[in-house]
């Protein structure tokens, strides 16, 4: 009730003509807070219906208007009143005689807080004065029109209502005539049905139907029904922040603009119709940044990285015959097997399109699809293209990538039309279309991309194919034509990592949240523009597998870092040295390098351009940036020897660049081809006209250059001329020698006169004020017709000249890329310098590809921690050799730091091959093939497959893939099943490894057993572990109250209780992490630490640690069952030798000093403390001596103590 009360309030509804003047009551404010309250009415200052003409520039079409005619509106001010002129109104379908009811409003605002009866006036509209006007009084209140007005903007779902009709209100009933309007959207929808349609409908862009549900949705927009349809609009100025919230949303967003101006359709044959409209721009997110410009002069920043559009097609190897369903294959017996695990065999095609950027492969896979999920990692597409059929685990892995929370857009395809050849023909037409465009660019003729193709396998083929047609639709089809970009997803030279490297390394993006923070590519990122982030990504996914391009761009780097100067600190062997900024070429270079930030995506710049939907500010910014960067970096191309030498010997090492590869792509960036047609390009272009979107003005026509251009300019001038001479004779004939046309809201050449003033019959009054009318005379109209249609035919001129000027940069094309390439590389050879620069790092040394496989890291650190923990980071050694030591196992305790030093070791390997410097005081290693991983537990309960079956899984394809110069790290492999499995399955593996494939190996795990490997591969295999210090956190209380619950001797015999002291030695031990790797074997993991860590309750560490205990006693008691029994060390029979060591070896050592006490004399304490140094390694010993100590304060037990105390001693010796 109060909502309505509101609403009746602010809305009170309007009759026809007030019958009489009662002003608007308000209630009174309150003294404490002043308010505004409003007086509005509405008076007809006109009351005859005006006709057509008095509404210049209204369209008389239903629900048609001319958007490319301005908005007339005047705006003047008087003393805070505001006065507006509307004459186009773009609302819903309104004849010109349903416009003429509109009418002038005045609206009166009266400040009761302030001063009573303070009313300002708006004067009326057409009016030239200011001056205040009477409050008029608003219509009699209708009741029923009110109540009408309140239940409709109020409606409810009721009792036989829907949810629709609640929120949208009640559609039309009964059966309606569509309006020429809902015609033209009929047909458009049933032409473009998976496409979401903005109509451009006057100053707005309309949505209908079940898109005007989505767009509401989606965009936060009212959506109602009006006649046949429900309909949304948004106007046209916000089109390009909502069509990339809907293609965000992922949906393919179709822009439907009107393809004629109220000029052309007044002289055409389409006079009395509607607008013709038609699809002019389609987007989606692989196709959004290549795409036609939404808004003229708008350039998005928020821009993806990348926007590849991945195709993928599948033919399964086997030999049952599958059956088809719609989008997959299946197979008989599929439910027997984990997810189909069938192997097949993948054809994919990745498509970036605003870059040009062309990726492909043929591949076979296994069941789990690594080799597919790697591709997908390395990509990351932004849509998905599905060559139906997939077999079913493929079709699973795709849409769980294409999941909601990975933005990633899936559409299937058919692959039926292109049996028998089809796939192969489609592609040829594209050749075949371009072959003079390819010829142009081919001094040879020759079509290189034909020769591509009919080398590529047959499902790269039906993938490009589907690709090919797919980008039809967007008019992109063309960046296919390029076979110069075309490039496969894994060369022979580089690296290629699974997805479980890319994964567990953190390469591209960290485990924690999924963003790059704290990831590899994060650290090497110094980059400065957008094309030397990509190609940097792919450097970090891809490395280097050829020490001579390795060391070219390790070369680089070094000259670069010295350009910049020395970062400070400790000068080691091998680390950049310098006293301050480069002088000459190489304080240039660096000053160079900087400046590309200033630059915008030129890489994107130059590939919009080739598509012809750039414009033509686009176009000036990004060809000069690069002819900016091209002049800069054409100072610093190498002279030769003997002209350097003539002109000064004394400056040859300030103009002297020693890195080949830097030469080659100073060049190749600073091209004269380049700069040569850049300057061409520019020299035709107005700039001014260019950045204001002037397309008429945009051609510097001089030099016979765009004839039809020049032609159409010239009929221009000539239909002004003509409106020009007719100036003085309206002068002469109104006897005003200064008259001069005037031009108001758009509405140019008119006559503004008196309103006194006597003026021919037939000329034409356009608008007025209430001193004066604005005419325009006949022959004025016909030449503005003449001037009109001149003007359309130079918009048309100039469109086309703009095309055929883009197609001449696309013969270009090439060229540029090949710069914009070159600029990249430089950029990321700058920030692998910025890297360089970090205290510590220093050039990795590349031995020899005849030598042995190796790999000695002296102080190496892990690079991201370190960035984290600044110096607190403990460093590590590494040594491997292929002929020698090739294998460490490295056990410890958990949270020890064995998996941040394998990683380290892996990323330092993954850094240097990169070609950038790497953490550590020095680093001498061989080139390797691969980078294998095995880390971390996880499953896919989506593809059936459990935590254990992905560890096999990942070791198996280790197994099959790696080589000797392959580095290998395996982390706690075997933990997904029982111990028994687990340590078969682990030693089988690392015993496989060793003995065939021969890799430099680090294997990481919990099984002491693993260590016995080094008996079998003596010299091959040592055990390492991560030291650690242990203490003993209740000694204070355990010094002062005895245990309860422990083991006495009492007349003669042994009492044995629960293992009560035992628990409170494991609950109370204190670890200190060393991170230091040292050899041996570590006996314990600390669980239970790791436990209390994790503030479990203390109630079941104490049981853990009670089960634990008992667990330990039971193994030891069946071992030393097993064992030879040992001579006598005394007399007494209650306890013999092994019943101490097991005592000991349980870390019991309480009962062990009482039992000791009682039965030990002083001629056997030597031989007690030798077992114990035979049975207790330096680990259980360290333990024991916080509780040796506790009994000390024992005075009934001096025997026993005196043997512990030297025992005490000898193990401090040990340990030290």
């Amino acid at each position: 009730m109060k909502k309505q009360q509101v609403i009746s309030r602010f809305f009170a509804p309007k009759s026809g003509i007030p019958s009489t003047k009662t002003p608007l009551k308000v209630p009174p404010p309150s003294s404490s807070s002043p308010c505004i309250a409003a007086a509005i009415s509405w008076t007809p200052t006109n009351p005859k219906k005006r006709t057509h003409e008095e509404f210049n520039g209204e369209n008389s079409n239903k629900g048609e208007e001319d958007p490319h005619q301005p908005f007339k509106r005047k705006e003047t001010c008087n003393g805070g009143g505001i006065q507006t002129t509307n004459s186009n109104f773009e609302d819903h379908e309104e004849t010109s005689e349903e416009l003429s009811k509109i009418d002038k409003y005045e609206i009166s605002l009266e400040n009761r807080g302030s001063e009573p009866n303070n009313t300002i006036g708006f004067p009326a509209v057409g009016n030239s004065s200011f001056e205040p006007k009477k409050t008029i009084g608003i219509p009699a209140f209708d009741a029923s029109l009110h109540k009408k007005f309140v239940e409709k903007l109020l409606i409810r779902v009721e009792e036989n209502g829907s949810l629709e009709e609640s929120t949208y209100g009640r559609p039309p009933t009964g059966k309606e005539k569509y309006t020429p309007l809902e015609e033209q959207v009929i047909e458009l929808k049933a032409k473009y049905k998976d496409v979401l349609l903005m109509i451009e409908v006057g100053y707005k862009y309309r949505f209908f139907g079940d898109d005007a549900e989505v767009a509401a949705r989606v965009l936060g927009i009212f959506a109602h029904y009006d006649h046949s349809f429900l309909t949304a609009s948004i106007p046209t100025f916000r089109l390009h922040f909502h069509v990339r919230r809907l293609v965000e949303a992922g949906y393919k967003v179709g822009v439907v603009r009107q393809t004629e101006t109220a000029a052309l359709k007044a002289h055409g044959a389409n006079k009395g119709g509607p607008f013709t409209r038609s699809l002019s721009a389609l987007y989606t997110r692989a196709t959004f940044e290549a795409a036609e410009a939404l808004v003229e002069g708008v350039v998005e920043d928020n821009c993806r990285l990348n926007s590849y559009l991945m195709c993928v097609v599948e033919q399964p190897l086997m030999s049952r015959s599958p059956k088809k369903t719609k989008n997959r294959v299946s197979h008989e017996e599929d439910s027997a097997t984990i997810g189909g695990c069938y192997d097949t065999m993948i054809g994919a095609v990745a498509v970036e399109t605003s870059t040009g950027d062309v990726m492909y492969g043929q591949f076979k896979d296994t069941g789990t699809r690594a080799e597919l999920e790697s591709r997908l990692l390395n990509v990351s597409p932004a849509e998905l293209l599905l060559g139906a059929p997939l077999l079913l685990p493929t079709e699973k892995l795709l849409l769980e990538f294409a999941g909601p929370a990975s933005n990633v857009r899936v559409e299937w395809s058919s692959r039926d039309l292109f049996k028998d050849g089809g796939a192969l023909a489609e592609v040829m037409s594209l050749y075949e279309n371009r072959s003079d465009e390819i010829s142009a660019q081919n001094n040879d003729g020759r079509n290189e991309g034909i020769e591509v193709i009919m080398a590529m396998p047959d499902l790269v083929v039906q993938a490009l194919a589907l690709s090919l047609r797919y980008l039809k639709q967007f008019k992109l089809e063309r960046i296919l034509g390029l076979s110069a970009s075309f490039r496969p997803f894994a060369s022979k030279n580089e690296m290629s990592f699974s997805s479980n490297t890319l994964q567990q390394l953190e390469v591209l993006r960290n485990n924690a949240d999924g963003s790059e923070n704290g990831s590899l590519l994060s650290l090497v990122n110094h980059t400065h523009t957008a094309f030397g982030l990509r190609l940097l990504k792919h450097w970090v996914t891809h490395p280097l597998c050829d020490r001579n391009t390795i060391e070219a761009r390790l070369d680089a780097v070094s000259e670069i870092a010295e350009s910049m100067g020395s970062s400070g600190g400790l000068q080691l062997e091998g680390t950049i040295l310098g006293g301050g900024k480069g002088g000459g070429s190489q304080g240039l270079l660096a000053s160079v390098l900087t400046s590309l930030g200033k630059m915008p995506d030129v890489e994107r710049g130059i590939t919009r351009i080739f598509h012809r939907s750039a414009t033509a500010a686009e176009f000036i910014t990004v060809i000069n940036s690069l002819l900016t960067a091209a002049k800069q970096l054409q100072q610093l191309v190498c002279v030769d020897e003997d002209e350097v030498i003539a002109e000064d010997p004394s400056q040859r090492h300030h103009k002297h660049i020693g890195s080949q590869l830097l030469r080659r792509l100073i060049s190749a960036a600073s091209c004269s081809v380049v700069i040569e047609n850049s300057t061409r390009f520019l020299s035709s272009l107005n700039k001014c006209a260019a950045m204001q979107g002037d397309k008429h003005n945009l051609f510097i026509c001089a030099g016979n250059k765009f004839p039809e251009v020049a032609k159409c300019r010239a009929a221009v001038r000539a239909a002004e001329k003509l409106l020009d001479s007719f100036l003085p004779a309206f002068q002469k004939q109104l006897k005003l020698p200064n008259l001069e046309y005037l031009s108001v809201s758009g509405i140019t050449h008119l006559i503004e006169l008196p309103s006194a003033t006597r003026v021919p019959s037939n000329w034409i009054k356009v608008s007025s004020t209430k001193k004066s009318n604005r005419y325009h005379p006949p022959e004025v109209l016909e030449a503005l017709d003449k001037l009109a249609v001149a003007k359309e035919e130079l918009t048309v001129a100039c469109s086309k000249a703009w095309d055929d000027f883009l197609a001449e940069f696309a013969v270009q094309f090439m060229n540029f890329r090949a710069a914009v390439q070159a600029l990249a590389a430089l950029d990321c050879l700058h920030s692998l310098a910025i890297v360089s620069r970090n205290e510590g790092y220093v050039r990795p040394v590349f031995v020899e590809d005849s030598e042995v496989p190796q790999l000695s890291i002296h102080a190496g650190r892990h690079p991201v921690l370190e960035s984290t923990l600044q110096e607190s980071f403990v460093p590590n050694d590494t040594f491997l050799h292929g002929s020698s030591e090739r294998c460490q196992i490295i056990t410890g305790p958990n949270m020890g730091g064995k998996s941040c030093y394998i990683r380290q070791v892996a990323l330092i390997v993954i850094m240097a091959q990169l070609g950038s410097f790497v953490p550590a005081m020095s680093a001498k290693l061989h080139v390797f093939d691969s980078v294998f991983t095995r880390m971390g537990a996880s499953d896919s309960i989506q593809h059936g497959t459990s935590t254990f079956f992905d560890e096999l899984s990942e070791a198996s394809s280790i197994l099959q893939k790696s080589t000797p110069c392959s580095l290998v790290i395996i982390d706690e492999l075997g933990r997904g099943t029982s111990t028994h499995d687990g340590v078969a399955l682990a030693y089988a593996t690392l015993h496989f490894i060793l003995k065939e494939r021969k890799c430099l190996t680090l294997f990481v795990t919990h099984y002491p057993k693993i260590a016995e490997l080094k008996n079998e591969f003596p010299g091959e295999v040592n055990p390492y572990h991560v030291s650690y210090l242990t203490s003993d956190c209740l000694a204070d209380q355990i010094l002062g109250d005895e245990p309860e619950d422990v083991s006495t001797f009492q007349n003669g015999a042994l009492v044995e209780y629960d293992v009560g002291f035992n628990l409170v030695t494991k609950i109370s031990q204190n670890i200190t992490f060393l991170y230091k790797l040292v050899p041996g074997v570590a006996s314990r993991s600390f669980g239970l630490h790791v436990a209390r860590l994790a503030q479990l309750p203390d109630s079941c560490i104490t049981q853990a640690a009670f089960m634990a205990a008992k667990f330990e006693k039971e193994v030891c008691a069946r071992v030393l069952a097993r064992s030879e029994a040992r001579p006598s060390i005394c007399n007494a029979t209650v306890v013999d030798q092994s019943e101490i060591g097991r005592m000991l070896i349980e870390s019991d050592s309480n009962k062990a000093s009482l039992q000791l006490g009682g039965l030990l004399t002083s001629t056997d304490e030597e031989m007690v403390t030798s077992e114990i140094h035979q049975m207790l390694d330096t680990d259980r010993v360290s333990k024991s001596l916080c509780l040796v100590q506790s009994t000390l304060k024992e005075s009934n037990l001096l025997d026993g103590l005196n043997a512990l105390q030297r025992a005490q001693e000898y193990t401090r010796k040990i340990l030290t």
